[in-house]
């Protein structure tokens, strides 16, 4: 279902605020950035039906190669593919529109996730009752505080019949009332789909993953067995 082939990323620093102008103008001649690689050679496959953490420190490149299967950035060399539709938990939100109600901002989330309007119409009331903020669904976003546009956010990903679910993070926003219906959905789908999920609760992953990649400066420092990657990323965390 997910493949990653040598797969590598590398972002352009500059130095002065002008020295993007200069690169586009010049850049021809002369390099006006240094290249900073927050991923490199990374390769891995995920099958279909399993449930797969993703662990590594703060800057091991997690988010980033989430962003990459998800088609939010691309790679700057390398090879991916990704069988079937995706449901992507990142940066809870981030996209809704504050100015738009919860409904609004739902309607068009789920339609930019592949959903016709039919499917929206028939889901939109499911998405608030998943959502549970009760009639805050029907105000401004810009009134909502971050656990209430997480819950929302959360929601629509729920109903978009996904064949693959990508989660960063997702359970680090919101009460934990809402981290608990989180974490039953999650383990509700690992049953029946496809999984890559990052989460620095490292028993979570223990208890509901298949298999753990450990990401290490950029790149693969192990994968397999939860409990004994879990165990040396441990080691390697206390030295």
């Amino acid at each position: 279902m997910i493949a990653a082939q040598g797969l590598a990323k590398a972002f352009q620093l500059y130095a002065h605020q002008n020295d993007q102008l200069k690169q586009i103008l010049f850049g021809s001649w002369q390099r006006y950035y240094r290249e900073k690689w927050v991923l490199n050679d990374v390769t891995f496959e995920i099958s279909q039906g399993e449930c797969v953490g993703l662990i590594g420190r703060n800057g091991a490149g997690k988010t980033t190669l989430l962003q990459i299967l998800c088609g939010i950035t691309r790679p700057t060399r390398g090879l991916f593919y990704v069988g079937g539709r995706i449901a992507p938990i990142l940066a809870l939100g981030s996209a809704f529109d504050g100015l738009l109600t919860g409904r609004e901002n739902a309607r068009i989330g789920a339609a930019i996730l592949g959903l016709s309007r039919r499917d929206v119409d028939a889901c939109i009331e499911d998405i608030k009752a998943f959502a549970d903020i009760g009639e805050a669904f029907e105000e401004p976003m810009r009134t909502y505080s971050s656990g209430m546009v997480a819950r929302v956010a959360f929601a629509i990903c729920v109903f978009v019949k996904a064949d693959i679910l990508i989660v960063d993070e997702a359970l680090s926003v919101g009460d934990e009332t809402f981290q608990k219906k989180c974490e039953a959905y999650i383990a509700d789908f690992a049953k029946r789909g496809t999984s890559l999920i990052v989460s620095h609760s490292l028993e979570f992953i223990c208890d509901l993953c298949t298999r753990v990649i450990w990401l290490e400066g950029g790149v693969v420092k192990a994968q397999g067995d939860p409990a004994e990657v879990v165990a040396a990323y441990r080691r390697a965390m206390a030295a």
